[in-house]
Formats: C-alpha cells, sequence, structure tokens
C-alpha cells in the first residue's frame, strides 16, 4: 500500500487535464534539468554562445524599432540585465537549477521581444 501510486481525480470522477497536462510539463523540465546537471560544463558553455546571440538580437531589434523610447530603454535594460545574469551564474558556478532557470527566462525573453519587435 505505501508503494502503490493514485491518480487524481476531480470531484466528478474524471481524470483533471490541466494536472496531466502540468505533470508531463514538469516531467520535461526534470529531465532537460537532469540533463543539464550531467553535463553542466559543456551545456553552460554552448548556451553562453546561445543564449548571448538571441539577446544581441533581440537589442538590435529593440534598437531599430519605433517604439518611444522609455519603453525601448527598458526594454534593452531587461534584455541585456537577464543575459548578464546568466553569463554571471555560469561564472560564479551557481547551482545547476539556478542556472538553468536563467538560461530558460532570458531566452524565452528574449524571444518575446524578437517575435514582438517583428510585428
Amino acid at each position: 500500500m505505501r508503494n502503490s501510486e493514485t491518480i487524481q481525480m476531480t470531484h466528478s470522477g474524471h481524470k483533471s487535464l490541466f494536472t496531466s497536462k502540468k505533470v508531463k510539463y514538469f516531467k520535461y523540465y526534470t529531465n532537460l534539468l537532469a540533463e543539464f546537471k550531467r553535463a553542466q560544463t559543456g551545456y553552460a558553455t554552448i548556451a553562453i554562445i546561445g543564449q548571448s546571440c538571441i539577446g544581441s538580437i533581440a537589442a538590435m531589434l529593440l534598437l531599430m524599432s519605433d517604439i518611444q523610447t522609455a519603453a525601448m530603454l527598458t526594454l534593452l535594460f531587461l534584455v541585456t540585465i537577464l543575459c548578464m545574469a546568466y553569463n554571471g551564474a555560469v561564472l560564479a558556478q551557481l547551482k545547476p537549477k539556478v542556472v538553468f532557470n536563467l538560461l530558460l527566462l532570458s531566452v524565452s525573453f528574449n524571444i518575446l521581444v524578437i517575435i514582438c519587435s517583428l510585428f
């Protein structure tokens, strides 16, 4: 009984779709994190190059855009800080989970800025 797994059910008796998707994404995240931990030195080095390239593209597109100066400089500040935070975390040899989360945050924010700048 101790090792048995139960299926989480809603009050209606059906399995919740939200929890199953959440569990699926969490498993994917934990698999990626475990792989990152396994070879952190190599992945962090490659990720610095890729993440810096994505950040520089986001910065270039922000500077070329026609948005207001205050908004542009705020977004440019966030792009730069997130890129520097990841690079600093790698150099400071922080815990792999912190480094991985900063990588995901930086890349996702920079890609969002790139997509928004193109439209």
